[in-house]
């Protein structure tokens, strides 16, 4: 597929999440990956500390690594980020702002917060669900992160309909998940706000955890060129 060139002052940034393997890690530094997304959700098949221990992902020199919780206690979340040298807290369930106003107060200031709001079947009630998270003070939360609704939390490979955010009013940049590939990437022009990154996961691997350093060069050639 030929994709028509995208105004380089739009780029979105790229996050490359469900990583478990060293040499890996360090092909994506290496390319300039701008986040490095590692799950601490023990039902993941990319559940991070069944490959890397928590001593080993702190010694990884990047200022975007981003740790991905579900439904986790606060003072587990908190000493992971701290003894991973966490630089973001990815949160992908079903965490109430209460919980992430907490969070907070207890994580180290420079640490930044992602909140992830799942999109399945858009009916009026989902609609009004979305909208009222989007316009409730979040004021903890740094940026959101668009993914497909699923029981697995993420890492699908499968899209929802991106036009739905043309619906909502966005008050912070956002992370777009959920089945990106190099076949739709360029249906990102139709959106009136522009996703500040993009996260890929489960189409660039060869099994969970496995990324296809080849293929993921080639996407990030596709869209970051001009970067």
């Amino acid at each position: 597929m030929n994709l028509q060139p995208i105004n380089s002052n739009l780029l979105p940034k790229l996050k490359v999440c469900g990583l478990t393997k060293p040499e890996q890690i360090q092909e994506l530094i290496s390319m300039r990956v701008d986040f490095l997304g590692f799950i601490f959700y023990e039902k993941s098949p990319r559940y991070a500390l069944n490959h890397l221990s928590l001593e080993e992902i702190s010694t990884i020199d990047h200022q975007g690594k981003v740790g991905v919780f579900v439904n986790e206690e606060i003072d587990i979340i908190v000493k992971i980020v701290q003894h991973a040298d966490l630089n973001f807290v990815q949160l992908h369930g079903d965490e109430s702002n209460n919980f992430i106003a907490e969070l907070r107060q207890k994580l180290n200031p420079k640490v930044g917060i992602i909140k992830v709001i799942r999109i399945g079947n858009i009916d009026s009630d989902n609609k009004d669900k979305i909208a009222q998270t989007l316009s409730s003070n979040l004021q903890p939360v740094t940026y959101y992160l668009f993914d497909t609704d699923s029981k697995a939390f993420g890492g699908t490979g499968k899209q929802f309909d991106w036009n739905i955010l043309n619906d909502f009013t966005i008050p912070l940049p956002y992370f777009l998940s959920g089945g990106i590939s190099e076949e739709n990437i360029g249906n990102t022009e139709t959106l009136k706000q522009r996703p500040f990154a993009l996260d890929i996961n489960s189409k660039f691997e060869t099994e969970p955890g496995n990324k296809d350093i080849d293929r993921i060069k080639k996407f990030k050639n596709l869209y970051q060129q001009n970067r």
